[in-house]
């Protein structure tokens, strides 16, 4: 089976990526990919032609960034008769010719895991774990808490706030459940309250409904019973002393730099 090497002194992923993008041209399952990451040396360049070199049929791809490792391998393939391809060097050379820059030539800087890397990850992994009421202990370890009656997007305002590095819990308001007593320890500038109209609340529900392929008149789209929840949901949010926010003609993105202007004034983030 013919073999494609992807090598990189990064972690591998976009020569990989290419590869497999390359090979699914042909029939994918024809060939085998190795990725190998992390070469940092000439020695593991050479092991790696070496290794080539008892294949019938194979080619190296890679995305070397190191001037000295590139050359290593080209000198060494073209010694041994094996094809190799530069994915990111003429890349690097054309974009340096024409804007006059000079490449910092490092590996892996797209996927540098800083201190930001890790705080989306943490913040996002926060809000899957806390979403819909889930463990209300969560509450009190959040930057923000968004509350609100159902379909009024606090999940995906989470997860949105979550990739701008804020820890977010989300809890549906509902009048049959009492809402969890860590929600009235939360400092009342941590807590969102989310309110829409009764009628668009309706449509959307409706909506919901129907994709479900159940009966639009079902009670959870019943302007009754949407109001009653409302008008609970707003009581709840008084008692709490919470920033109330109206996203009834709002996108999320612009709920969520209403939050994001909050947790800046109040030295959340």
């Amino acid at each position: 089976m013919p073999v494609i090497y992807a090598l990189s002194d990064s972690i591998g992923e976009t020569a990989e990526m290419v590869a497999r993008a390359t090979a699914s041209q042909f029939d994918a399952g024809s060939f085998d990919i190795i990725r190998i990451p992390y070469i940092t040396s000439v020695k593991q360049v050479e092991e790696t032609v070496r290794e080539a070199v008892e294949r019938e049929k194979c080619i190296i791809c890679h995305t070397l960034v190191s001037p000295h490792l590139r050359q290593a391998l080209l000198e060494l393939a073209e010694k041994n008769h094996i094809k190799t391809v530069d994915i990111m060097g003429p890349v690097i050379d054309s974009i340096q010719e024409m804007s006059g820059f000079q490449p910092k030539l490092k590996p892996g800087l797209v996927h540098r895991l800083d201190q930001d890397y890790y705080k989306r990850v943490e913040a996002v992994e926060f809000a899957v774990k806390y979403d819909d009421g889930k463990n209300s202990w969560g509450l009190l370890k959040a930057d923000m808490v968004i509350v609100g009656v159902s379909r009024t997007s606090k999940t995906p305002l989470s997860m949105y706030l979550a990739h701008k590095k804020l820890k977010v819990a989300n809890v549906p308001l509902v009048p049959e459940v009492p809402p969890p007593p860590e929600l009235f320890q939360v400092e009342p500038h941590r807590i969102i309250g989310l309110v829409i109209d009764p009628f668009k609340l309706n449509e959307i529900r409706a909506e919901r409904l129907k994709v479900m392929g159940l009966a639009s008149n079902a009670s959870y789209a019943n302007l009754d019973r949407i109001m009653e929840e409302l008008e609970y949901a707003k009581a709840i949010m008084r008692k709490s002393h919470c920033i109330v926010i109206d996203v009834s003609n709002r996108a999320i993105e612009e709920t969520a730099n209403r939050i994001l202007e909050i947790a800046q004034k109040n030295d959340i983030i």
